[in-house]
């Protein structure tokens, strides 16, 4: 589990492809606190730790991301150089800063609006129907492993739902949120509790 608190930027260093592809990231951690097999949210999507190296303040690890990984995840994400925001999973006694998030991509999302409010942006987002019933104002959600709320959001008369989301300068400058503009596809996953409540609700009527 995770909390949508990124901790760092990682920078996809290398990519091979034999079967699965195996990703190389560096990032500004101490590799000796990174563990062999342990879970790390890569822009919201939950990968294992199968490789690391590197020394304190520069670090690399190394992830297995299977053909199902990255036809359902958003396009462009698995090529050398990305930047991916990094969280690893949570531990038992930390500090939950956003909301619990598993690290499952639930649909790819496209920017539609990326507007420049002195200082902070807002953000729209366009995603698919089957997301739609999960997205409510005020409520939470994951973009591309950042955990934020949304502001208001509007049903499209073909079933989609564009959302709005406000991105301080703060958000903005510790995670890739501030590089993305119109057109960008990025990775939604819908807050824990939605999806429970979605799930009682069809078991009631």
């Amino acid at each position: 589990m995770f909390t949508g608190i990124v901790t760092a930027i990682g920078i996809i260093k290398s990519i091979e492809t034999e079967g699965d592809l195996r990703v190389v990231i560096s990032c500004p951690w101490d590799p000796a606190g990174i563990d062999i097999g342990a879970s790390i949210a890569c822009s919201g999507v939950c990968l294992t730790v199968v490789e690391k190296g590197g020394q304190e303040g520069d670090a690399w690890f190394a992830v297995d991301v299977s053909g199902e990984t990255v036809s359902r995840t958003a396009q462009d994400q698995w090529r050398k150089d990305r930047r991916l925001n990094l969280e690893p999973a949570l531990r038992l006694g930390d500090e939950l800063g956003g909301h619990l998030v598993t690290g499952h991509v639930d649909a790819v999302g496209r920017v539609a609006l990326a507007e420049d409010l002195g200082g902070s942006t807002r953000l729209e987002i366009l995603a698919n129907e089957g997301i739609a019933p999960y997205v409510a104002e005020k409520g939470s959600i994951t973009v591309d492993g950042v955990s934020l709320t949304v502001n208001d959001v509007e049903d499209e008369p073909n079933g989609d739902v564009r959302f709005a989301l406000n991105i301080i300068p703060h958000t903005g400058e510790v995670t890739t949120l501030g590089d993305l503009s119109e057109g960008d596809a990025v990775n939604l996953e819908i807050d824990v509790l939605a999806r429970y409540l979605k799930r009682m609700q069809s078991l009631a009527n």
